[in-house]
């Protein structure tokens, strides 16, 4: 990738932080309110701590993504009322993943009925989000999650790539999804520069049946961690420049999973910006 195509990846970056106690401080200590902010939900805790610290970081100032997860979504009426709570915020973007809840919630089962909600609603949002799967999903066939983002195409305006530790295979997906006529704008999911002590440390602290299903879901994530050299967003950028940085890749930016290893993120993205910029 040249350095102007990463260096306007790194401009165009989104941080993923989980809902904890101490996420409002560690943003406000180390995130420029220039970067956009992306707050998780858990299965476990509820849409309650999403919704609180995405009020809390917009009335600072930053430009703050929440997560509505549709398996956390009770009924039309708690989607409803957690438009009306984010609109209320000022918050212009969500990001609507089908979730982990099982059993769901309520009566939503997958993304699409929330997307076709929100139009019914008169598309309260100007930004919303899907997920786009690079590796297989565990219980999804890859062609059924392409074929996924094709009906949501109507409904979403952007992608976000899941995990993914594989630049040929990051590569390869982005080509089938603009084969299969996918043009939303692609937001790359990387994960940060993590230690592998630190994420096993958070992934022991979502709790006990979330952080099994957390480890059993991610296992191979570890590996890659634990590998002679460790892990570098650097190094997997680099590697699938070609592919990302092509013109008919449609990369927007990228979506930091930061593990709420937010300072640590940050500190990263300053240093390859110094380093690209001389």
């Amino acid at each position: 990738m040249s350095a102007a195509g990463f260096r306007a990846l790194l401009h165009s970056v989104r941080y993923e932080v989980l809902p904890a106690k101490a996420t409002e401080d560690k943003v406000l200590a180390h995130v420029p309110r220039d970067v956009v902010v992306t707050v998780t939900a858990s299965p476990v805790k509820g849409l309650e701590p999403t919704l609180d610290l995405t009020t809390r970081l917009a009335a600072h100032g930053y430009r703050v993504v929440s997560h509505v997860p549709a398996r956390l979504l009770r009924d039309d009426t708690h989607l409803k009322e957690v438009v009306e709570r984010l609109r209320e915020a000022g918050v212009d973007d969500v990001f609507v993943p089908a979730g982990d809840a099982e059993p769901p919630a309520g009566v939503y089962d997958g993304a699409l009925p929330v997307l076709r909600g929100l139009s019914e609603l008169g598309g309260p949002f100007a930004h919303v989000g899907v997920t786009g799967y690079p590796e297989s999903h565990p219980l999804i066939h890859d062609d059924v999650t392409i074929q996924a983002m094709w009906d949501k195409r109507e409904y979403a305006t952007y992608i976000v790539s899941n995990l993914c530790f594989d630049p040929r295979v990051l590569g390869e997906w982005v080509v089938r999804i603009r084969r299969r006529d996918v043009r939303l704008p692609v937001h790359v999911g990387v994960a940060g520069p993590v230690q592998r002590a630190k994420l096993l440390s958070m992934a022991a602290k979502i709790g006990v049946g979330e952080s099994a299903r957390f480890l059993t879901k991610h296992a191979s994530w570890f590996v890659r961690f634990a590998a002679p050299g460790g892990y570098s967003p650097e190094r997997l950028l680099s590697r699938g420049a070609e592919a990302l940085s092509a013109p008919s890749a449609g990369v927007a930016g990228l979506h930091l999973f930061t593990f709420n290893q937010i300072a640590e993120t940050e500190r990263w993205r300053r240093a390859v910006l110094e380093r690209l910029e001389g």
